[in-house]
């Protein structure tokens, strides 16, 4: 799984981060690797790993995964017998030998770099990129697309919403020539899980140290809980499946870090809940408006039952009319299948 065989086909991944997402992609790519090869005809290796903190691995013969889990995982970064390079994110990006780039290095919500740019580099090489970083296709999707279209590139991107679940492929692949009018849901975890303990009766403070410690709640919140995230999210998929050519600046925004115990008891008075919805809908001239914005969402309505960290989105064409995607409470391993599944569109398509 982890070296060349002579007779094999290969496939080279460069894995750019290898925090949570990354690690749990590392182990579907152990696990299932004598399946790729019975089904795919590929012998899939790692040739390089670039991280933040943990050091950086490049060897064109493929890098031992099993040994670099069991380092990171046990003493959080990578030992001197592996094959360490002094090589940066970007120069790996630049010079590594590697067929696809696998984009899973931390969002910058406020750029989407430098991730932007370790696609280009890739897609200037001629390499497939797959990204499970929403920074890029809030930021530059279309030019990004274009690029890889100029540059006979496969790029993929399904782990940028939603974690694993198929949204951009249940479009592309069953919603054959129906056009997006409108793409709403409840995107962000925290948010969601927040409301609920405070409808509960819970502290702010409570409910983010008890959410930060079972893990899904960040050490600072505010991109989450101001909106931030769910703005770029929005923002992701109205460029993919409208077209749109927005930027998450450009989302009417506000969050929940207003909301209190009042307006929480004052919504259910008139039997309804709070949530952070997102919307999105092209306007009579032409143009993608999108907005993130908490609202009052009657007990009666669909969205009013996602709870916890459960997520929905409600796609709406003129030919199917609305349909609506839910994913129940994701863990990692949501995400890596999302990767993972991307990477099989790679070896098959």
């Amino acid at each position: 799984m982890n070296t060349i065989m002579p007779t094999q086909k290969t496939k080279k991944l460069a894995l750019m981060g290898f925090g949570n997402a990354g690690r749990a992609f590392a182990k579907l790519l152990i696990e299932k690797g004598k399946q790729i090869e019975e089904k795919y005809g590929y012998n899939v290796i790692v040739t390089a790993i670039a991280t933040g903190s943990r050091g950086n691995l490049v060897n064109s013969t493929g890098i031992d995964l099993a040994a670099a889990l069991h380092d990171v995982e046990t003493e959080g970064a990578f030992s001197s017998h592996m094959p360490l390079s002094q090589m940066s994110t970007m120069e790996i990006a630049s010079n590594a030998d590697y067929d696809v780039l696998v984009e899973m290095t931390p969002l910058n919500i406020f750029t989407g770099e430098p991730a932007i740019t370790h696609i280009e580099t890739a897609f200037a090489r001629g390499r497939d990129v797959i990204t499970a970083n929403k920074g890029p296709i809030a930021w530059k999707f279309a030019k990004l697309r274009d690029m890889a279209t100029r540059k006979g590139c496969r790029f993929f991107y399904e782990t940028t919403v939603m974690d694993g679940t198929p949204v951009f492929n249940l479009v592309e692949k069953t919603l054959k020539l129906a056009e997006v009018t409108e793409v709403s849901g409840i995107l962000n975890s925290t948010t969601n899980y927040v409301l609920e303990e405070m409808a509960a009766g819970k502290s702010y403070d409570e409910i983010i140290k008890n959410g930060q410690a079972m893990g899904f709640i960040e050490a600072d919140p505010a991109m989450d809980i101001e909106g931030y995230d769910a703005a770029a999210k929005i923002t992701a998929l109205l460029n993919v499946l409208m077209d749109a050519g927005i930027t998450p600046d450009k989302v009417e925004r506000r969050g929940i870090e207003d909301i209190t115990l009042a307006d929480i008891e004052a919504a259910r008075s008139r039997d309804c809940v709070i949530k952070l919805l997102c919307r999105g809908s092209r306007g009579q001239d032409g143009t993608v408006k999108a907005s993130v914005q908490p609202q009052e969402i009657p007990l009666t309505d669909m969205l009013a039952s996602v709870n916890s960290t459960t997520s929905v989105v409600s796609i709406t064409t003129d030919l199917m009319k609305k349909i609506s995607i839910v994913e129940h409470e994701p863990e990692i391993e949501q995400t890596a299948y999302g990767i993972f599944g991307d990477l099989l569109r790679v070896l098959s398509e």
